[in-house]
């Protein structure tokens, strides 16, 4: 006969509807607004129930990576959003919206942390049980990437109208603060969507190696990762950059120590 011990005790009552003190209600049955309203019964039906899981890990692995996939529709949602913002020239919108983007892609690169705990051994038993599953599946990123594509060619719309080139804005003889804080905001964002593949980088280094021989699940060679994770969004407002770096001249500086004029 099997011991039950605390532990399976705790996982037995977290299996079933508990009574909440404050509601003087039982929840837990899918039947309360709240429950209702998210779906919760159906949301927390969606991964593999404990008896069933390869490793106890196994579910971590899962319900961080639906967890990515919700996070990365809503980036595309968001994108979507700046897509017509910025075509009604609304770019103080654009700039709140960027904001929120921004943070949700702060939120994809720190929950790569949490597989981070996962050591390589586990996850090579996990990692039977996933076919030939790999990122570049995932119906989120290719949403992410087909979204900023289309803010890409609506910030192209923009600058048209404007009569501005991207190194115009850059230039202090055209000041357009908005459209400024508009790119700046995109590379922000774009830093960050690039942190998160760099995030994700580490994590397929730490787990199963990227050293020659060693692909991920669809046969793709894990090192090719090195270049994806460098590959921008807005590939415009990075390579103004080196535009300006080159054009650049010492004329107008002061030499390290010299005396410099009130402004």
């Amino acid at each position: 006969m099997k011991t039950v011990t605390p532990e399976d005790q705790l996982r037995e009552t977290l299996a079933k509807p508990m009574f909440n003190t404050v509601l003087k209600a039982w929840v837990g049955d899918g039947t309360t607004d709240y429950e209702v309203y998210l779906r919760t019964a159906e949301l927390l039906s969606l991964q593999t129930t404990l008896d069933r899981l390869t490793d106890p890990d196994e579910l971590m692995f899962q319900i961080v990576h639906q967890a990515q996939e919700v996070w990365l529709k809503l980036l595309s949602h968001e994108l979507a959003g700046v897509v017509g913002e910025v075509d009604r020239d609304a770019l103080w919108e654009t700039s709140a919206r960027l904001d929120r983007a921004i943070r949700i892609a702060e939120c994809l690169e720190r929950e790569i942390g949490v597989l981070e705990t996962m050591t390589p051994d586990t996850y090579q038993i996990i990692r039977r049980s996933l076919g030939n599953g790999s990122g570049q599946q995932s119906p989120g990123y290719n949403g992410v990437l087909a979204a900023a594509e289309q803010v890409a060619a609506a910030l192209d719309r923009l600058l048209d109208r404007r009569g501005v080139p991207v190194a115009a804005v850059y230039s202090t003889e055209v000041a357009q603060p908005d459209l400024k804080r508009v790119c700046e905001l995109l590379v922000d964002l774009d830093e960050r969507f690039q942190g998160w593949l760099v995030a994700h980088f580490m994590l397929v280094r730490r787990t199963i190696g990227v050293g020659h021989g060693v692909n991920a699940l669809d046969g793709v060679p894990t090192r090719v990762l090195t270049g994806r994770m460098t590959q921008p969004l807005f590939r415009t407002l990075w390579q103004v950059r080196n535009e300006l770096t080159e054009s650049w001249r010492r004329d107008g500086g002061y030499a390290p120590g010299a005396a410099r004029e009130s402004r």
